[in-house]
């Protein structure tokens, strides 16, 4: 058999095995591990312990963890809540305001957490019941709650671009740093989508009423006082680790102390808010950590077998693909498994075979992690089986229905179709800020 067809064997055999609801992780490491015992026999079970090992030596890892902590615990002591009251306040007077608002908001929590089902969980119990109490369009808030959720991916400190670094061995932060102009790229392009449509027709996005804005000064300031201390977490993170002043892992650890000392100050450091944030911290972790570790396997397999240039030779000499060919056919695939697979497992199933293609393309694997998290956002959101629209189903009222919830996302994907075009004709969207901080 041709080391192509083992390859292709493998893919087919991993795909049967997540389609029958094995645990990502579960599924890859066996294909992984199974793959090498067959191949090199008894010598091949040196390939799944040597990537464990080589997982556990990876200092940078311990961001993880302390990321996932930080976002937990500002989002169970309820300091992120305090965010959205502040911005409630102040944006509320404005046509589509507390759905720009909430754009603001999607961006800060995913600046806390890196997550995008953190970000939708808060939108979703937070946002969405006010501004359908407030008579704003029920399509445009679950819309904006699920494409603004999705910039938890691409904004730092991403644990997506984390773990796209690890499988892709490049350095966090450049990935960090490219996600940023994208990210504020795409926030800006729905805001400015929610300031025309509101503009078009006030209806969909009232103002809040005179009652409501006539509140005191001095409790205006205080709520604003109160959304500014996340933003300060948040700088605590970024801003020190830009600024030289913190590395990578001595961020995520200022990042959770930072959070911790913060819900300890204003009384909300209670023994149920610690557990389930030790709790759902441990849980996500692990799975993170066994996903890391069943992709090395896998990636080293697919590596030993030449796969990558198998591939390479059958798109360019006898497909005759150009290598902006190439790309665009990764993308489309990415949207197509989107539909199916979450993020990590769509970087999993194709990160030993799509990155170092990319790299003997000549494209810059920086640009591709940005261009790969962009692709991500939007099968997020695809129909039939898009990530985000089911978990919005799950979270949302009664009265949001499935086809609201398919019919709200469709001018946000064409947004974020148009983003994707724009970060690919224009790469120093993404490069600007690596090429030049590193330049320095």
């Amino acid at each position: 058999m041709s080391y192509e067809m083992i390859a292709l064997l493998m893919g087919s055999s991993l795909m049967l095995l997540l389609l029958t609801g094995q645990r990502v992780f579960g599924a890859i490491g066996f294909i992984g591990a199974m793959a090498a015992l067959l191949l090199w026999g008894d010598g091949g079970s040196e390939m799944p312990f040597n990537a464990s090992i080589s997982l556990l030596n990876w200092f940078p890892l311990l961001t993880l963890p302390l990321f996932i902590y930080m976002g937990y615990m500002l989002s169970e002591s309820g300091i992120a809540n305090d965010l959205y009251r502040m911005i409630h306040v102040w944006m509320g007077p404005l046509h589509g305001g507390l759905a720009i608002g909430t754009v603001v908001l999607m961006v800060a929590i995913s600046a806390m957490n890196g997550l995008s089902v953190a970000g939708m969980a808060i939108g979703s119990s937070i946002a969405l019941p006010e501004m359908l109490k407030r008579g704003y369009d029920k399509r445009m808030v679950t819309g904006v709650i699920q494409a603004g959720s999705s910039l938890g991916i691409m904004v730092p400190p991403s644990i997506v671009l984390v773990l796209y670094g690890m499988i892709a061995r490049q350095p966090v932060s450049k990935l960090w740093l490219a996600g940023v102009g994208p990210g504020l790229l795409f926030a800006a392009m729905f805001i400015a989508y929610i300031v025309i449509r509101c503009k078009i027709n006030p209806a969909m996005g009232p103002a809040l009423s005179a009652e409501e804005r006539d509140i005191p000064k001095k409790e205006k300031y205080s709520l604003l006082l109160a959304g500014l201390l996340p933003l300060a977490i948040i700088f605590s993170v970024t801003g020190f680790f830009m600024m030289g002043l913190t590395s990578l892992v001595e961020s995520s650890a200022v990042g959770a102390a930072a959070a911790t000392l913060a819900a300890l100050c204003k009384g909300r450091l209670t023994r149920k808010v610690m557990d389930d944030t030790l709790h759902q911290t441990l849980s996500v972790s692990c799975m993170f950590m066994w996903i890391i570790m069943a992709a090395l396997c896998f990636g080293a397999v697919f590596d030993g077998l030449g796969a990558v240039h198998a591939i390479k030779s059958l798109f360019l000499d006898e497909w005759g693909l150009t290598p902006w060919g190439v790309l665009i056919m990764m993308q489309v695939s990415y949207i197509i498994m989107g539909m199916f697979l979450d993020d990590t497992a769509m970087l999993v199933i194709v990160a030993p075979l799509y990155i170092p293609l990319i790299i003997s393309l000549g494209f810059n694997p920086i640009w591709y992690g940005v261009l790969y998290t962009v692709t991500c956002q939007i099968a997020y959101m695809t129909p039939p089986f898009g990530y985000n629209l089911f978990l919005m189903k799950a979270m949302a009222p009664k009265e949001v229905t499935l086809a609201d919830i398919y019919s709200s996302i469709v001018p946000f994907v064409i947004i974020m179709v148009l983003g994707l075009g724009l970060v690919m004709a224009f790469p120093q969207i993404a490069m600007y800020l690596p090429d030049t901080y590193f330049a320095k």
